[in-house]
């Protein structure tokens, strides 16, 4: 039977169901500490692949050489996002890539919220001086009331439009696929911009979209305004955030995602103040994390057994010359 690589750390623990799914139909599964071994580098992510058969992998680099020289037939996302993933070359190695939708949302959602009820009431200051000592009462601005910017109205972006709306906020949002929406108002970039004094971001990371916020798009912004990421790193130029966050054009910044994760330790955003960061947990709660690995295991299960889970596969183009 397959044996099958499971390599984000948080899902190595046989209580778990997927794990029960995968064993009581006979597969092996094998745990790749990532810790132990680093992942982000191709070659040791290879020489951990020998033997596997197909992989429940996180955001874990696969680029074009690894997947040239691996055996694996299937790579099933933890999550939504694949641009972690050459997705041409998996398709040019017979390599089903799959993920796992319509888990993450409300998640990913609650964790945007909850940078932005951590920025607006100033959380983690306010917590800070009280153990302290200090009794200072500062306000901040109210979010009801607030333009809120989405940079993508799928999925997730909706989500977190309708709990905003829900407080009192004002919603626009950028998607040129984005189908209309009663409460939330689709507007240009260049509106997205200049008239949000939030702006979250919920789109991939692709040729387009990569480093969308820079320099430029920074000074396009209200002075003031807050940024929100939960979703790729790669959205941001973090050169020009930090900048920006120094400077007071961004009053504040909540961060789930970065260009290198984990940062390295001398990553300037690491030392602001006005910044609230979190380790690429947004998509991820109790529910959501048994959902996804559960999901990603039945990819793999139904695809041994010659089904195609078609919703889940992003490479369909695979399917008239793949097998086992």
């Amino acid at each position: 039977m397959p044996t099958i690589a499971v390599t984000g750390d948080h899902f190595h623990f046989p209580h778990q169901q997927y794990y029960g799914i995968l064993t009581k139909a006979g597969y092996e599964v094998r745990f790749i500490d990532p810790v132990k071994n680093n992942l982000n580098q191709p070659d040791t992510l290879l020489q951990q692949l020998a033997g596997c058969d197909a992989v429940m992998c996180s955001t874990e680099p696969y680029p074009a050489d690894l997947l040239d020289k691996c055996q694996i037939r299937v790579l099933s996302r933890l999550g939504v996002g694949f641009d972690s993933i050459d997705l041409e070359a998996a398709t040019a190695n017979n390599i089903v890539v799959c993920r796992t939708p319509g888990i993450l949302h409300e998640s990913a959602a609650e964790q945007t919220l909850a940078f932005l009820f951590a920025i607006s009431r100033n959380v983690i200051e306010r917590d800070r001086q009280v153990r302290q000592g200090h009794w200072k009462r500062t306000c901040w601005p109210r979010l009801a009331g607030q333009t809120l910017g989405l940079l993508g109205l799928g999925l997730i972006g909706r989500c977190v439009a309708e709990k905003a709306l829900a407080l009192g906020m004002k919603v626009i949002a950028y998607d040129p696929v984005a189908a209309p929406h009663d409460e939330i108002e689709l507007v240009t970039l260049d509106r997205l911009w200049s008239d949000s004094d939030i702006v979250s971001l919920h789109a991939p990371c692709t040729p387009e979209t990569a480093n969308i916020i820079n320099h430029v798009t920074l000074e396009r912004m209200k002075r003031g305004v807050v940024i929100v990421n939960t979703s790729r790193g790669g959205l941001v130029n973090e050169n020009a955030l930090a900048e920006a966050l120094q400077s007071g054009q961004v009053l504040a910044a909540g961060l789930d995602v970065f260009h290198e994760e984990p940062p390295k330790p001398d990553d300037p955003l690491l030392k602001l103040e006005n910044v609230i960061l979190a380790p690429h947990m947004a998509g991820m709660d109790l529910e959501s994390e048994r959902a996804m690995a559960t999901m990603a295991a039945e990819n793999i299960i139904a695809l041994h057994r010659g089904q195609w889970p078609a919703a889940n596969i992003v490479n369909p183009e695979v399917k008239p010359t793949w097998k086992w």
